[in-house]
């Protein structure tokens, strides 16, 4: 008895509809790819490196290196956060000094020379 052949997202059901962006495109062709993949490594008649590309992909090492990537990407986000709000905190300094010059009777704008002095 012929081995039945499994059904594809393109023989099952309607047709996908067209892709809208550039990465949706690229979402299907990986979706594809990794369908193909499984097919071929189910069958046997997978490459060599289809079949090490998805042994790595489950090694311990690997999943060390994506969550470092992700810890990575925490700590940029949070280095990112912390200068916004330095620069937020650097423009409330700014507003209350220039509030306190108009309280005292001084002109709220000062000279370049007089603001270094107050940067440090």
């Amino acid at each position: 008895m012929p081995a039945r052949r499994r059904s594809t997202p393109q023989q099952s059901g309607a047709p996908r509809p067209p892709a809208r962006t550039p990465q949706e495109r690229e979402n299907e062709l990986i979706n594809a790819a990794a369908d193909l993949a499984e097919r071929q490594i189910q069958d046997g008649t997978a490459s060599s490196m289809v079949v090490v590309h998805f042994l790595k992909l489950g090694s311990s090492r690997e999943k060390l290196e994506q969550t470092r990537l992700q810890h990575e990407i925490e700590l940029a986000k949070t280095k990112r956060e912390q200068m916004i709000s330095e620069m937020q905190m650097g423009e409330l300094i700014q507003d209350a000094l220039k509030a306190m010059r108009t309280y005292s009777g001084q002109p709220a704008e000062i000279e370049d020379a007089e603001y270094d002095e107050y940067r440090d």
